[in-house]
């Protein structure tokens, strides 16, 4: 219940600075103002998860921990060592949850603001070793670490838009928003924040030295390799690959952590069971 209240206090404390106040605490390189807190981004990350959730459990779509234990073990202990980075700014600050969605089809993860992560079986099955979906999961991570997803959500919908979603109050455009997130919608990210959450991927998975910590280069290897006519969802909203494995391969070069090898046992596991 505090964290609610503080929540909403932070936006509309954000909303009522002038806009010069509000640029010099918190902006990105372009001089444009972040508004919400972090406990906003906690706030819109909850809504829009529930929201997910709701969707995908009337679908019959939502892998439930209940009764898929052994699968969230193996994808949960992944998501743990890319956090165990000490590199992550909000560890414990945001949930960091990791949710299945049971949808064969669909090649994509992606994580809302305050740090829920939704995984589709379709990536999972996708990928040929374990550091390539702990490099995904790594820039999904990222990606709200870093709280790009709050910067392209504001930029997108608007400050006085959102605040109506963190304070529950538009369920039709926090579905709108999950959408995006998931591939099925239009929020893509700049380039800027792509190559940002690319390198801290890189730097994620060096941290706990587990990982070939180039995994996300190798899954945009094999989706360009394949030449698919319908590339994975993941590319609709993280695009233009060439460039990026070539930069995710050299900052791994620079940490000395492109060549570990991972025993992937445990992925290949976690594909049987979904």
């Amino acid at each position: 219940m505090f964290r609610r209240f503080f929540s909403r206090f932070g936006l509309l404390a954000a909303l009522a600075l002038p806009l010069g106040f509000a640029a010099s605490s918190c902006t990105d390189k372009d001089g444009n103002p972040l508004l919400f807190s972090l406990e906003d981004d906690i706030a819109l990350g909850d809504q829009v998860a529930a929201e997910t959730d709701s969707t995908y459990r009337a679908q019959g779509k939502l892998v439930e921990r209940a009764s898929n234990a052994r699968a969230y073990q193996l994808l949960d202990a992944v998501v743990n060592r890319v956090l165990n980075s000490s590199d992550i700014q909000h560890r414990n600050d945001f949930a960091w949850d990791v949710k299945i969605i049971k949808e064969d089809s669909t090649q994509n993860a992606f994580a809302t603001p305050g740090g829920h992560i939704y995984v589709f079986t379709g990536l999972i099955k996708y990928l040929d070793d374990e550091s390539q979906l702990a490099g995904v999961l790594g820039h999904e991570i990222a990606h709200a670490d870093r709280r790009h997803t709050s910067r392209q959500l504001q930029n997108q919908y608007g400050i006085q838009l959102l605040l109506s979603v963190a304070l529950g109050n538009s369920e039709s455009t926090a579905a709108q928003i999950a959408s995006g997130l998931a591939g099925l919608g239009s929020l893509k990210f700049s380039r800027d924040f792509e190559n940002e959450a690319d390198q801290y991927s890189v730097i994620y998975l060096n941290g706990p030295g587990y990982y070939a910590c180039d995994g996300a280069a190798g899954f945009f290897i094999k989706a360009q390799s394949q030449g698919q006519a319908s590339p994975p969802e993941f590319l609709s909203t993280h695009p233009n690959p060439d460039n990026r494995i070539q930069a995710i391969q050299t900052k791994a070069t620079e940490l000395n952590c492109r060549n570990r090898t991972v025993n992937s046992s445990d992925l290949r596991e976690l594909q049987r069971l979904l």
